[in-house]
This record gives structure tokens, sequence and C-alpha cells, in this order.
């Protein structure tokens, strides 16, 4: 008898075997792909598509501090005087002396007390009670979401996070807020209050995180929002930093340990090199996911490939910096980027110019990066000679630097190296100061990439990995066809504030003769925020366009330009004039480039013919051979296609009407636009009073005419040779609604 477990199985269980390993391939081949999914979501590359920044050297954006660091630029100047203390009057050269400071000179952002509460929606008390660190990220905020092509009020309810990193300033420590009735102010005006600050006025309801590491927040601030991402905890970050210098208590704290550099300046791996040189400014990232990005379209100025963050832990001492703990967050940040050490050329490094500080990164640097067996150059910089040391806001203010170097394809020099620091062992491996600046062309086989270091004082370390975009950054095309009537619209929260954007563009045009009139119109179009004090500014040639901006900046507009105040958000009027502003071929340009003014035009056209011998679009594009356009029965028909045929045009582009009004023949173009008259019906009034206007022509009379469309058909009927004005008017008929007519 044979053994029952050597049979073989039987048909249906066969069946069922296959079936249930079926199920069990399929289920394990799904997650497989799940597991996948996730690790790749953990890598998935984040792309930066909005930068803004305010530094020291009067760098108001990114394109600013290009311009500094390529022309070498030392920012650092004396204090400025109007921060309510003097800096000389505490000045002793004795680093032990209490109350003093023997460095006065730094990287400082003038104006810093310039604000305009108005544009965020906040009382000019309150702005007084804020910390100044957080107006410059409100204003960073707003301009990175601008320069991104997005309109920042667009985003009310959106899945937006914010990470602000910025510290103690001291600013509410020189407020006398019982005598300035600021009490109830302060508290929303604290350092803790910044991240919530910016999501509240802009309605975000992503993630909002105030980072206060010291040196690197504002690093570590891009490392959450690029972790908040990839979890799918918002869609959109804001990630950034600002640091200002609003109390000097700050430098007397870093004399007594004899951290600054007498001079104010950063000396970064110099052999001069004698401490960090005090520096204050914001810098702001708008990021995203690549993936987001691509499909919506945005321009992608770099991508973040991988971050990392960790902490000295019981090192040398609390404010001494740790080799290993470096080496490792250099390292955390390439795994997390997928690369190895070789992958990356250059290094936007910490350097802060002091003896201690700069030898042990570039010892890290020489243990991670620059090994024995690279074989080629790690390049190493630091904004930080530039501009001194920024603190809260350092880390992207690095990143904004090397965002520019990969755009312009070049590594900027290093300022302040008399020679490099005997205290690095530059021989033990390719590790190179940029004491010049030096091409950084796209190579063959794979993207540019840097990596940025932030430390903070109190030990917590972060590191970005960034890699150039996929493809080259530009900005969105402008439509194909442009035409002499380009428009370019400015807006403002303020009558100063619209000059001053006047005047910056007509700047920036001068500066950059590539830009056309139609770029400039349709990035000022498309990229926003449409505000309450606005201008509109005809774009044809380009050195006109720059003298109309001039004149709204200088508040003596050129004729042909708009200036206006918005009112409330309720819906527009459409108003319809009367007669007396037509002119020959008032409608030739309209019809050659406006496709829907011409559908229109043509359909009123259409309307029109039956009761015509002349052709509506003809005197409108001045045809020649045409009638006069001020002839008394031509200006009508003509004027009422073109009033229609603009309202069309106004609601193709969104601007509908709440309410339609009209004058003369102004209340026909109305009532049809409204639906109270159909087309046919309008034009056949229309018509009507143009005819009988033309039989008035030259007798002093007046006519104003509210018929049934059926009555003036009547009237127009080819067997009715002759139409009296009595009868037209119904001055001897009575017509329901009439005016009345006078002779």
């Amino acid at each position: 008898m044979e053994n029952e477990a050597s049979k073989e199985p039987n048909e249906p269980d066969a069946a069922k075997l296959r079936s249930y390993l079926k199920r069990v391939t399929a289920e394990l081949h799904r997650a497989t792909e799940q597991l996948r999914a996730v690790d790749e979501r953990a890598r998935e590359p984040i792309a930066i598509v909005g930068m803004a920044c305010r530094l020291p050297g009067g760098v108001r954006g990114p394109e600013d501090l290009w311009e500094l660091l390529r022309s070498e630029t030392d920012a650092v100047l004396p204090a400025p005087s109007d921060r309510g203390w003097d800096v000389t009057a505490m000045y002793s050269p004795d680093p032990d002396r209490p109350g003093t400071t023997y460095c006065r000179e730094g990287g400082f952002v003038r104006g810093v007390d310039r604000f305009d509460p108005g544009l965020f929606g906040i009382s000019p008390n309150e702005a007084l009670a804020m910390d100044p660190q957080q107006r410059l990220l409100l204003e960073t905020v707003w301009e990175s979401l601008e320069r991104a092509g997005i309109d920042p009020k667009s985003l009310k309810g959106s899945r937006t996070g914010v990470f602000a990193g910025a510290w103690e300033s001291g600013y509410q420590k020189g407020l006398d807020a019982a005598d300035a009735g600021l009490e109830a102010q302060l508290l929303a005006g604290i350092v803790s209050f910044t991240a919530g600050r910016v999501s509240y006025t802009l309605g975000l309801e992503g993630p909002a995180m105030t980072v206060d590491t010291a040196c690197s927040s504002s690093l570590v601030a891009l490392h959450l929002a690029v972790q908040s991402l990839r979890r799918g905890e918002c869609d959109l970050a804001l990630a950034g930093g600002a640091t200002v210098i609003a109390d000097p208590a700050l430098l007397v704290q870093f004399s007594r340990q004899r951290a600054l550099a007498p001079d104010g300046r950063c000396k970064a791996f110099a052999e001069a090199a004698d401490g960090f040189g005090p520096a204050e400014g914001a810098g702001m990232l708008l990021v995203e996911r690549l993936s987001d990005a691509e499909r919506l379209g945005h321009r992608v100025l770099a991508v973040v490939r991988g971050t990392a963050v960790n902490q000295d832990g019981a090192s040398n001492g609390l404010t001494a910096p740790s080799g290993p703990a470096q080496q490792k967050v250099i390292r955390e940040a390439l795994a997390a980027a997928g690369l190895t050490p070789d992958d990356v050329d250059a290094v936007e490094a910490h350097g802060t110019g002091t003896p201690l500080g700069d030898p042990i990164e570039a010892g890290a640097l020489l243990a991670t990066y620059a090994h024995p067996e690279r074989r080629t150059p790690l390049w190493l910089g630091s904004l930080k000679s530039n501009i001194g040391h920024t603190q809260a806001a350092a880390g992207v203010a690095g990143i904004i630097k090397m965002v520019q170097a990969l755009r312009h394809s070049t590594l900027p020099r290093t300022l302040h190296v008399d020679r490099p620091s005997s205290k690095v062992d530059w021989e033990a491996g390719p590790l190179r100061l940029l004491t010049d600046a030096r091409p950084w062309p796209a190579g063959p086989g794979r993207p540019r990439r840097a990596g940025i270091s932030s430390f903070g004082v109190s030990g917590t370390n972060a590191h970005v990995v960034l890699e150039e975009p996929p493809t080259p950054a530009r900005a969105p095309a402008p439509p194909p066809a442009t035409s002499p009537m380009t428009v370019l619209p400015l807006s403002a929260a303020g009558a100063e504030a619209l000059r001053e954007q006047a005047r910056r563009l007509a700047d920036h045009l001068d500066a950059h003769p590539e830009i056309t009139p139609a770029d400039a119109a349709y990035s000022a179009a498309t990229t926003r925020a449409a505000l309450s004090h606005r201008a509109s500014v005809p774009a044809g040639e380009r050195e006109s366009l720059i003298a109309r901006l001039r004149s709204v900046a200088k508040e003596r507009p050129e004729p042909d330009v708009v200036l206006g105040e918005a009112g409330s958000d309720r819906a527009p009027v459409f108003v319809f004039p009367g007669q007396g502003a037509q002119w020959a071929g008032l409608g030739a340009r309209l019809l050659a480039d406006c496709p829907v003014f011409r559908a229109r035009a043509e359909a009123c056209a259409r309307a029109l013919a039956p009761h015509l011998d002349w052709s509506v679009l003809d005197v409108l594009a001045g045809a020649p051979g045409t009638p006069p356009i001020d002839r008394a029965d031509v200006v009508q028909p003509v004027l009422f296609t073109t009033m229609v045929s603009l309202a069309a045009l106004w609601e193709a582009h969104g601007v509908r009407p709440a309410a339609v009004v009209g004058h003369s023949q102004g209340e026909v173009a109305a009532a049809c636009v409204a639906g109270a008259l159909s087309l046919d019906d309008a034009a056949l009034v229309i018509a009507g009073r143009s005819r009988l206007w033309g039989r008035l022509a030259g007798n002093g009379g007046m006519l104003a005419v509210m018929a049934p469309a059926q009555r003036i058909r009547e009237l127009l009927e080819p067997r009715r040779q002759r139409i009296s004005v009595a009868d037209a008017a119904g001055c001897g008929g009575g017509w329901p609604g009439t005016a009345g007519c006078s002779r």
C-alpha cells in the first residue's frame, strides 16, 4: 500500500496550491513595491523654487548677493547709529574689561527699522512690539513666494509649512512698553511666535516651527522642511532664518569669550584668523518636492539631495566644535542623498575665522570629502568672509550663495586670506581653499553638487548636499505674441511702496537689457499679488517703458500711465459711456491682437449688417474707403460694438461685473451685456438710434429712446421710407418709457 504522504496531490488540491502561491507572490510584489515607494519618498529630491534675502552690503535679493560676491566686496562697516546704542562708547581694546566690546564693526543690515505693516495687515503698534527678525522674515517670505510665481494671498488654507530659524535679539529689552502702550502686543512679538506669525499672516495650515539652535538654526530649519515634505505633512514649505543685533549685550558676551575678530572680519581658514565678525541678515527658501515642482511648472533653482542634523554631545566643551560629530553629519547627509564623497565638488563651509574652529572643520572635511584617494580637488569657501557671521541666518545665506554659484558657473573667492592656515594639513588630501574665483562648469556624466555646513555654538550641527537643477533654471515663457498694447501692472500696499516698486523695476530693466518689455509685463502680471495701490504702465518700446516707470517713481506719471487705488473685494461694475471719445481706427489693434475681442466684434457686425450699408469691422479697423467714424449714423454702431466686445474681453480674463450702467448709447450696450437685450435686439435698437440721430444731425435736435424692439423693427421696415422724429420718439404716439424729444 502506498504511503499517503507520497501521493501526488489530486487536481483540486493542486489548483488550490497554485492559486495560493499566485496570491502570495502578488502580495509579496505589492509589499516590495510599497517598500520601494516608501524608500523613494524618503529620498525624494526637494526643489528650491524661490529665494529671498536681506544681507549686509545693501543686499536685498539673490542678484545683489551675487554682485557682492562677483565684485569681491567686503560688506563690514561700523555699527549703525540707529540702534539706540553707541558702540564707540562701549569700546575697549581690553577683552577682559566688563561691559565693553573690543569689536566695533560688523556686517549690519541697514534700515531694519523700515517695515510696511499694512502689507501684512499689522497695526503700527503691533509692528513696533514685534522683534525685527519677524519683520525681516515676513518680507523675505513674501518675496520668495512672488519670485516663485506664487501669489502669497493664494496660499490661504494650504498645507504650506513654515520653518524659521531665529534667536533672541534683545530688541524688546529696549522698549518702554508701558509708556508706549505696547504691553498687550509684546507677547506675540517674541521669537517663539516667529513661524506662527508667518502662518497666521498668510493663512498657512502646514507645520509651523521656530527653530533656535544658534548658528545652525536656518540650516536645521531646512532639514525639518525637507523631512516634512517627504513625510507628506506639507506640500510646500518655507525655510530660512533671521538675525538682528538689536542689543549690544551679544557683542559684550562674545568679547568676554574672545570669540570676535577685533576688526569685525571673518578670515576663514586663513593664517590671520583671529575670531569671527558679527553680522545680521535674513534669508528664505521656498521648497517643494521635485516631482511637484516639475508637474506644476515651477522654476527649479537647485535641488536638495540630502540633509542631516546631529549634536556634539559631551565633547571638549559646550561651545567648542567637535570634529568627529562634523564627520558624522557629513556622512549622514551623503547617505541620505545616496551619494559618495567624490560626487561633491565644493563645500560652503561654516568657516567663521576662529583659530580653533576652522582647523577642526578642515580636518573633518579632509576625513570625509577630501580623502587621499580622491582624484579631483574639493573647493572650499566661506560667505562669512564677505558679510560676517549672520548666525541664525548663516546656513540659508550659504545655500543662496551656492545656488547663485551654480547658476553663474563660478565658485567665488574667499576674502581676507593672507595665506592658508598652517594649522590645517593641506597636504593630507585634495582640499583647496578658494583664494581666487574659479569657473565651475557643468561636467559630463553627473550634475554639479555642493555641501553646505552650519555648526551651532550650542553643538547642533547641520549639513546639506545641494545639486544643480535637472534642467537649466528658466523663467516661464511669456505668450508668444505681444503687441504695442502690452500693459505692465504694478501694485503695492501703499503709494510710497508703489513708487519704490517702479524705481526698482526701472533700475532692473536698465541693468538687464536682455529683458524685453513683454517679459517684464508678463512676469508682473502673473507672479505678483494684486495689492491696493496700483499702476498700469504701457509696455511698448523698452526705453519708453523705463521712462514711464521712472515717472511713476517720481510722482509725475506720464499721461498714458493709469494710477489708482483698489477699494474692497467686491465685484466690479462695468460703465458704458456715450460717444465723444472715438477716433479713426480705434479697434485696429484689438481686432488684430485679441481673438476674443475680434470674435465678439464679428458677432456684432453680423447682427448689425441687415440694418447698415457699411461694415462695422472696416470702420473699427480704419480701412480706407469707409465712412468717417464721427458721422452721426456711424459712431453709435461702432462704439456699441467696441463696448460689447471689450466687455467680452474683460470677462474672458475673469473680470465679471456685479452690475452694469450706461449712458446714452452705452445704455444699450449695458443692457446687452447684462442679458436684458439679445445681441440682435440690441443691434436693432442701435441701428434705429443711429439712423434717427443722422436725420437730426445739424438740426439742433436731441433724442432719447427707450422703445420695444418690435416697434423699432416696424419703423425700420423697407416699406417705411420716411421716419419722422415724432413717430420714432413717440412724442405723438406716446410710447411707454419714452424720455421725450425736443427741437
